[in-house]
Order: structure tokens, then C-alpha cells, then sequence
């Protein structure tokens, strides 16, 4: 089968990400699809519809979508290319970790999986990328960490930085001011009432407030909670 075109590309990267967020391998749905490409419904119905001639969806009646072989094949393709060259700009050109993301939604759908290959051997073969999210293998195949997301611990709760969200330029920014990036270790000292801020302790004895979609942003894996000392 030819190589998926960029716009094909976008969308199964798209469905796999959202099955990946829901930790699950199951459908996911046309109104799902369309937001996280900002593109209607119906016009996300229309290329739902043309993938699964292309073998590349399954349809799932009054489900969605799910990804066929074929297509989380080329899903996963397209994502090595990206976190490969995200990791790439940063450490060897210099690109903050707020701007590689966008250059790197252009290219990937240029990059041939013999020039992955050589940026992946001239970057030692990494395993996550500099947001901290796993690089899938040239063979197709992707940890899954047993992350979870800041928003979601209790009081008490410590633990290690594993990855964040590299969709918002200016959030990723802000997160690092905060110090919260991968490999940190970091624990929940408290939360403010009704969805406020969480006041969370980073490194050793740096205190910050997080806000709740800053939270959401952040995951965090190496649970420790307080019961087990």
C-alpha cells in the first residue's frame, strides 16, 4: 500500500491518540475525531468513511472507529517520525520545547523512515521523546506507561514526572517555569476547594501552584501514596 497522504496521516494519528488517552483499543467516535482536528463533523464522517475503503478504519456500528492493523501500522509511523524529530530539534538544534511540536506537525509527513532511521541512531535510539512521550520502535511498537494524569492525585500522593502534553505552546511553557518536566519527582501537598489550584511540591522543596488544565497536562507514574510510606 502507498504511503498514507499527510492529511490521511493527521487523521489516524488522531485516532490513535485518542484511543491511546482512553487507554483502551476500542472505537473511538466521529464527534471525538472531529475536535481533535478541528474539522466538522460531517467532514470528519466523510474521511471516516473513505479510510475504511482504504482499509485503514474499521466501523463499528453506533460506535465509531476503530484503527485496523494497516492503520495503526501507519498511525504509529507517523508518530515515530514526529517524537523522533521533536527530540532531534531540541538537543541538537536547540529548539525549546515549546516550539518543536509545531515544526514537527510539518515535517513528519516528509520524513522518510530511512532518514527516522538515521535520526534515531545519531540520537542513541531513545526511548521517549523531550516531552517524555514514548517513541514507537521502527517494528510498530510503543510502551505504555502506567502514567497517570497530575489532575487525578490525592493529597499525599508523590511520584515522577513521566510526560506532558506538548499541544500548547504557551502551556508548556508555563509548565516549565514551574519546573514540572519529565524525570522530576513531584508530590501533592494540597488541593484547593472546587476545582482550584493544586499546590504541588517540585524537586526537593520548590512550591507551586498548578492550575486544574495544568494538572491535566501533566503525567505523573512511580505512584507513591502515603499509606505505603
Amino acid at each position: 500500500m502507498d504511503r498514507p497522504s499527510p492529511a490521511v496521516q493527521d487523521y489516524l494519528k488522531a485516532i490513535y491518540r485518542l484511543a491511546d488517552a482512553m487507554d483502551a483499543d476500542g472505537p473511538v467516535t466521529t464527534s471525538q475525531v472531529a475536535g481533535a482536528l478541528g474539522v466538522t463533523t460531517a467532514s470528519a464522517s466523510n474521511m471516516l468513511k473513505r479510510l475504511d475503503g482504504l482499509g485503514y478504519v474499521r466501523q463499528v456500528k453506533r460506535q465509531g472507529v476503530e484503527l485496523s492493523d494497516t492503520g495503526r501500522q501507519a498511525a504509529l509511523e507517523v508518530i515515530r517520525h514526529h517524537r523522533l524529530l521533536e527530540t532531534y530539534l531540541a538537543t541538537r538544534l536547540g529548539m525549546s520545547w515549546d516550539e518543536v511540536h509545531r515544526e514537527a506537525e510539518v515535517l513528519e509527513h516528509h520524513l522518510s523512515v530511512a532518514l527516522a532511521d538515521r535520526i534515531a541512531e545519531e540520537l542513541g535510539h531513545p526511548e521517549r521523546d523531550i516531552h517524555g512521550d514514548p517513541i514507537p520502535t521502527l517494528a510498530g511498537q510503543v510502551e505504555r506507561p502506567a502514567s497517570k494524569p497530575l489532575a487525578d492525585l490525592q493529597i499525599g500522593v508523590s511520584g515522577v514526572v513521566s510526560r506532558v502534553s506538548d499541544r500548547d505552546a504557551a502551556l508548556l511553557r508555563f509548565l516549565a517555569e514551574l519546573g514540572l518536566t519529565p524525570n522530576v519527582r513531584v508530590h501533592v501537598a494540597a488541593q484547593a476547594p472546587f476545582g482550584g489550584p493544586m499546590t504541588v511540591r517540585v524537586g526537593v522543596d520548590r512550591m507551586v501552584e498548578v492550575p486544574p488544565q495544568a494538572a491535566r497536562a501533566v503525567y505523573v507514574e512511580d505512584l507513591v501514596h502515603p499509606e505505603a510510606g
